[in-house]
């Protein structure tokens, strides 16, 4: 008589890189598994508190600077460059892997530095302040061509005081920001292209990332200029109902950008339709001062003027994590760094600040097992986050009591508008000459032009 028998091979349960951890057959019937949400829903807690217990955001404060960080930028290309200028006048190169100063140009400018710029294509950047000097200055090693790296390779004079600038992504131009939009050529001591538009002081600019051409800038008159390189006149202006501070491309998307605004609110637009803002970043209690997306175009940094910087997700209006320390001052400048792990910024106390992009990250190695343990952590987290137990313990964030007061008292006072409104709406005498509801992503906006 022929008898069956089960048989398996040993591959069939054993690891193949440890012998002794074997593989555990479970049937995933849900009906075999009643109890599965509520073990999730703990595992959620758990994850979600051991996250806030991790969360040790700051890396390490960039100390060589005197006087306030007013400008700082990063290179497109090298990884751990990072461009920087104070009130003082003074330039200096820094490497974020060993975080210290590479050069230091004491003396740059007579007055606050108030725009750099790396050039993409060479080790050059460049730096503008309020002497209206742009200097053009090169860190490479070739002792023929540039000696002495204290001295600038080319200056441009300009007629009035230089508010920020910004460089071409693939060109040798530049265009700066001051009473009016100027764009330069490296080869030419005098502007090649003026733009105006009856506008006030501009004050910041800032390039596309892949539409190279396209670039825009914000003016204190509340405008919004869009303008075309190869135009001799701007493209579009937008109006909003207070000024801009800085404007942000999205490298990803290239038809969008961000505004930071005196409004305390940070704007995300389309250039196709600027009659509608995309989506409005919240949370601040004062004016917006600068903001620069990640290189994945998924996330946005923001520094305020009251002393914290907030990342935002770029399909949420509300930030996901805030940032802050008991001696730092009002933010005016936040960077992305280019892997998009760390976040900097630049503030009043001459300190430049380096920040995890995630609060509770790892910043050693991680074998497989980690990096699928820390995985599974988020999923079930962004599974159940949804419910009170887990969504305050990830929402919940310790801040000053200052800004704890004036965000408090931010929303009574919007409250208070909200219900007078609806009730202006409830008891009109003639509903048909009550003013039509306007949206939320609408109504600050004042008008457009072409």
């Amino acid at each position: 008589m022929k008898v069956k028998a089960i048989t398996r091979t040993e591959a069939a349960f054993t690891r193949e890189t440890v012998g002794d951890l074997y593989k555990q057959q479970r049937n995933l019937d849900p009906a075999l598994h009643p109890f599965e949400k509520g073990r999730e829903y703990v595992r959620a807690v758990s994850a979600a508190k051991v996250e806030r217990m991790l969360a040790k955001p700051f890396v390490d404060a960039l100390s060589g600077h005197v006087d306030g960080v007013y400008a700082m930028a990063k290179h497109p290309t090298v990884l751990d460059r990072l461009y920087s200028g104070s009130a003082d006048g003074e330039v200096r190169i820094w490497s974020l892997a060993q975080r210290k100063t590479t050069l230091a140009i004491p003396h740059a400018h007579r007055g606050i530095v108030k725009g750099i710029a790396a050039v993409p294509s060479s080790n050059s950047f460049l730096s503008c302040g309020t002497d209206r000097v742009v200097k053009l200055w090169s860190t490479d090693t070739d002792e023929d061509a540039h000696p002495d790296p204290a001295v600038p390779v080319s200056t441009f004079i300009g007629r009035n005081a230089f508010n920020a600038l910004d460089h071409h992504r693939r060109q040798n131009m530049f265009a700066t920001a001051g009473v009016a939009v100027e764009l330069w050529d490296h080869d030419r001591s005098n502007p090649v292209q003026t733009y105006s538009w009856g506008t006030d002081t501009v004050s910041s600019i800032r390039f596309n990332h892949t539409e190279t051409s396209v670039f825009a800038s914000t003016s204190t008159d509340r405008a919004i200029i869009l303008y075309d390189t190869r135009m001799s006149q701007p493209l579009k202006k937008l109006l909003l109902d207070l000024a801009s501070n800085s404007v942000c491309w999205n490298p990803m998307e290239p038809y969008r950008f961000a505004v930071a605004n005196e409004d305390h609110n940070a704007y995300y637009f389309d250039m196709r339709n600027l009659d509608r803002a995309v989506n409005i970043f919240k949370d601040h209690v004062s004016a917006v001062l600068d903001l620069d997306f990640s290189p994945t175009g998924k996330e946005l940094v923001t520094g305020a003027y009251d002393k914290t910087l907030r990342i935002y997700d770029v399909q949420s209006g509300h930030s996901r994590d805030v940032y802050h320390t008991k001696r730092m001052q009002r933010l005016w400048a936040v960077r992305f760094s280019m892997d998009a792990k760390y976040v900097l910024s630049a503030s009043d106390d001459g300190n430049i600040r380096l920040w995890k992009a995630e609060a509770a990250a790892t910043t050693g190695v991680m074998n497989a097992r980690q990096k699928a343990s820390v995985e599974a952590a988020h999923a079930v987290v962004a599974k159940y986050k949804h419910l009170d137990g887990v969504r305050k313990i990830v929402k919940s964030r310790k801040v000053p009591k200052a800004i704890k007061n004036a965000a408090h008292l931010k929303r009574v006072m919007l409250d208070a508008r909200k219900k007078k409104d609806n009730n202006v709406r409830k008891h009109a005498k003639n509903p048909d000459l009550v003013r039509p509801r306007v949206p939320e992503r609408e109504k600050h906006i004042v008008g457009t032009q072409d």
